[in-house]
């Protein structure tokens, strides 16, 4: 029997473009969790997948959804353990920002309040204002706090639609 899941993370699913051998955006998305459950992820909570309008330069619609993962690993290595899987889903994080994408996984939020490094800000720093990410994301944690403004995921939402 599996010990209980130190920490907990709401992730943000994103993709736009196909990938040979998986297909649309949308099975890229659950080839994804199920990567992120074979990278030893304990996955709590699925989002539906939603379609959304692109942020930036491309022109490719996107796929989003939310999941909640439990695990052991602190902010910094969940961050590495996630860019794994981009990187195994082709992800380049080279070039110029908000292009297409096969995958992207962001820690939106997680069970230890807040984070700052130079390279990682949890809560997400762009989250309150982008409803592809709220939608998703109250649908499977509607009472999850930005530990921020002290809002649910739930309220965010409502504001953001």
């Amino acid at each position: 029997m599996r010990e209980a899941s130190k920490h907990s993370y709401l992730i943000a699913l994103g993709s736009n473009r196909r990938l040979p051998g998986i297909g649309r955006p949308r099975s890229v998305l659950d080839a994804a969790v199920g990567a992120l459950a074979g990278e030893g992820w304990d996955i709590e909570a699925v989002s539906d997948w939603i379609d959304s309008n692109p942020v930036g330069p491309s022109q490719r619609r996107y796929a989003n959804g939310a999941a909640v993962v439990g695990g052991d690993l602190e902010p910094p290595e969940a961050l590495e353990s996630l860019q794994a899987i981009e990187a195994l889903f082709e992800r380049d994080r080279r070039g110029q920002r908000w292009r297409a994408r096969t995958l992207d996984l962001d820690i939106v939020l997680w069970s230890g309040g807040a984070w700052h490094t130079a390279g990682l800000a949890i809560p997400h720093p762009l989250f309150r204002t982008r409803e592809f990410v709220l939608k998703p994301a109250a649908q499977i944690a509607p009472f999850w706090r930005d530990p921020v403004t002290g809002l649910t995921l739930r309220q965010l939402a409502a504001r953001a639609s």
